[in-house]
């Protein structure tokens, strides 16, 4: 799908970037007070239309993360920064959105995808800023500008940059396998922004993506949902508490969110896997989520979504439950190395006259397709497409002493307002031996379908992400 002269162009500038890091990575004295680690990546995004009506969408940049944070000091603390930056290095091209044709099987006409960083040429911001006082094992406290990682607000690591925000996160290990986590996050930063906001992915960034207009707030967000109009108020931030148990095969965690001006949400999962010893390891899985909320800034609005004829309302009533079962295998270590296969099916309750009919409300994972059901794919899931139910059937494969990584999926969904479709995924991740920390990630899936009108009129879709990344 890709062409050879843009890969060919992707790894020399990757190879340009990470040549003059090789040659400064003796910095001397700095390492005893220091660490610095980080990230480059070139990051090529397509989606291929069979449509009359959609036009292809490409887009191409090449950035990453460096991160900076000091050694112990004062029995425990420690400061760091992380500065992000991406740039397009002019592939794209910033001219308003037109309409044509996009056929993946023959000429097409091509217009910048937004979402993989926005309408602007590049992006360079201070990523993390924060302080932090921990003890090993134990006890970490951070405050400030960083990474957090949880089911329902996390990284969204999906593109070029992560998602951060600005806020404290806590958690405390009494005794081993066992961790409870407190956070409240006040500002929030996109993988498109170059600053903090309070905002979501619920706040729109303006109909006209290509000429890079702003929310109320002043924030150029691509992605998400862009439900909210521009004079939407601005948003308190989240309150989240969370645990997490293991023990003998069983894993579990439970956790309550409070996103303000938008949902309650609480939400669990458990696992169990049975050490069998024999090459197959049997494993089952549940998650459940409950949502509420009368006063949502959604209200009366479907956040999902797609067509015009689901019921709307006033409140946030969301129930969404899962099962998953398969079995990790190691039966030819020195051919394949370790696999696992898994069937999953989730089901989001219709509840008629709430918000969206019953739709889940996520704010820092809708429209990425980064939340932790089970039959979420690389593209969407039942967050996206509201009420309704899906299934999946998952392979993941080590190959050659885990030099690759296989993932392969297909799956159906089935909303009550949305339509369906169906989708083929396959995911090869290349890790080079005489490169240590180099790898090369091809995502593809073909999806078919109506959903959220995508795909054009019901037609099939490719959606193709290719990633060069180097940690360093």
């Amino acid at each position: 799908m890709i062409a050879k002269k843009q890969v060919a162009l992707s790894v020399a500038a990757v190879l340009c970037l990470v040549s003059p890091l090789s040659q400064a990575s003796d910095i001397g004295d700095l390492t005893n007070y220091l660490q610095i680690d980080g990230q480059i990546r070139s990051f090529y995004f397509n989606r291929l239309y069979n449509s009359t009506t959609m036009d292809n969408q490409s887009s191409f940049s090449i950035g990453g993360m460096l991160n900076v944070k000091t050694k112990p000091f004062l029995g425990g603390f420690s400061a760091g920064v992380s500065f992000f930056t991406a740039n397009d290095l002019g592939a794209n091209s910033h001219a308003p959105a037109f309409s044509g044709k996009g056929y993946y099987g023959g000429a097409a006409q091509t217009q910048t995808d937004t979402t993989l960083m926005g309408a602007s040429s590049s992006i360079n911001a201070l990523g993390q800023a924060y302080l932090e006082y921990a003890i090993p094992k134990v006890l970490s406290v951070k405050v400030g500008d960083q990474e957090m990682n949880t089911p329902w607000l996390g990284q969204s690591d999906g593109r070029l940059l992560v998602n951060t925000y600005q806020g404290v996160f806590a958690q405390y290990s009494p005794i081993s396998d066992v961790t409870f986590y407190g956070l409240r996050e006040f500002r929030y930063k996109s993988r498109t922004s170059d600053d903090y906001y309070r905002d979501n992915a619920y706040y729109g960034a303006g109909a006209d993506a290509a000429l890079a207009t702003t929310n109320a707030l002043g924030d150029t967000i691509w992605g998400g949902n862009g439900t909210l109009g521009k004079s939407t108020t601005p948003t308190s931030g989240t309150l989240a508490f969370g645990a997490r148990a293991a023990a003998y095969g069983a894993k579990a965690s439970l956790w309550y969110y409070d996103f303000y001006q938008f949902t309650n949400m609480f939400y669990g999962n458990a696992s169990y896997t049975l050490k069998t010893g024999l090459g197959i390891e049997p494993l089952v899985g549940v998650q459940f989520m409950r949502e509420w909320a009368n006063n949502s800034l959604l209200s009366g609005s479907s956040p999902e979504g797609g067509t015009s004829s689901k019921a709307t309302g006033y409140s946030v009533n969301n129930t969404t439950w899962g099962v998953q079962a398969g079995f990790n295998y190691d039966l030819m270590p020195s051919i394949l190395g370790k696999g696992q296969l898994t069937w999953s099916y989730n089901q989001m309750v219709n509840h008629p006259g709430s918000i969206g009919s019953g739709a889940a409300i996520s704010p820092f994972t809708v429209g990425y397709a980064t939340d932790p059901l089970y039959t979420t794919d690389m593209i969407r899931g039942l967050v996206e497409t509201g009420p309704g139910n899906a299934w999946k059937v998952k392979l993941t494969q080590n190959l050659l002493h885990k030099e690759f990584l296989f993932i392969a999926a297909v799956g159906k969904i089935d909303s009550y307002y949305n339509g369906n479709s169906t989708y083929t995924y396959a995911d090869l991740t290349y890790f080079p031996r005489f490169l240590k920390g180099f790898s090369i990630r091809n995502r593809t899936e073909l999806s078919t379908g109506n959903v959220n009108a995508q795909n054009g009129s019901g037609n099939s879709f490719i959606y193709e992400r290719l990633m060069l990344t180097y940690a360093f």
